[in-house]
């Protein structure tokens, strides 16, 4: 039986964790947001933006945060499809908006939070589309300066696991065996599938804490089944050869 959108299961089980989501704006977010975000008001929330049609593309994460001493928010958008969304600075866009009309409707204000959006992805290819929203726009970088701030324009941080090096996945142990088999989920030979069990299992070594290393353990079998299920949907042979070895 095929389990519905495992990755959304995974992505928000261990996200939703304030230590894996601090540990990972901590270590990749860029150091200017770094210095005006206090990571110690991190709170998630509860609101999914993601509509019915494209829960088989995307997760979403809200959290909550101060940012330059006043309440913002980080958005995260975990693409778990193995191609490109095009349009996807336009469907961030679509998200930004919902969040801020929840807000003005929840609290009837009149001042607009902060949104720093995030995009997670882990497809085979790396990511090709351009992180704004104005490079989407036909001719807007040739506009002169004073038409464009007629023309809305935002970018995203994009973080595209499948070009990360392990030395380049950083953080708690619990972040790299996350990011590491994200990032391997998408690769297909037997060969593949055991490194990213080994590497992932030897940064459980740098766990002190016995009970917080067998919770892992278990959260990294559990999200190793998504590289089995992978398997057995994209390369029923390479699956016939992992169980015969």
């Amino acid at each position: 039986m095929k389990i519905q959108n495992p990755h959304d299961k995974f992505f928000k089980e261990t996200f939703s964790k304030i230590e894996v989501a601090r540990d990972f704006m901590n270590n990749y977010l860029p150091q200017s947001i770094i210095n005006i975000i206090d990571l110690s008001t991190l709170e998630p929330q509860k609101d999914s933006f993601i509509n019915e049609e494209l829960q088989e593309v995307f997760s979403d994460m809200l959290f909550r945060v101060n940012i330059n001493k006043k309440e913002g928010y980080v958005y995260f958008l975990f693409e778990h499809k193995s191609y490109n969304s095009k349009n996807i600075s336009f469907q961030l866009l679509k998200y930004m908006l919902e969040i801020w009309e929840a807000k003005i409707k929840k609290e009837n204000s009149n001042e607009l939070p902060i949104v720093i959006p995030l995009v997670i992805y882990h497809g085979s290819d790396e990511w090709s589309i351009k992180t704004s929203l104005g490079e989407m726009i036909k001719g807007y970088k040739d506009l002169p300066d004073d038409v464009k701030k007629y023309t809305p324009d935002y970018e995203y941080l994009l973080y595209d696991l499948s070009s990360y090096t392990d030395e380049e996945i950083k953080g708690a142990a619990i972040n790299r065996i996350i990011l590491t088999t994200f990032r391997n989920i998408k690769k297909k030979s037997y060969e593949e599938f055991l490194e990213s069990i080994v590497i992932s299992a030897e940064y459980l070594k740098e766990l002190e804490d016995k009970q917080t290393g067998i919770e892992y353990f278990e959260t990294l079998l559990r999200l190793n089944t998504l590289l089995i299920l992978h398997l057995a949907e994209q390369n029923t042979d390479a699956l016939t050869e992992f169980c015969d070895r």
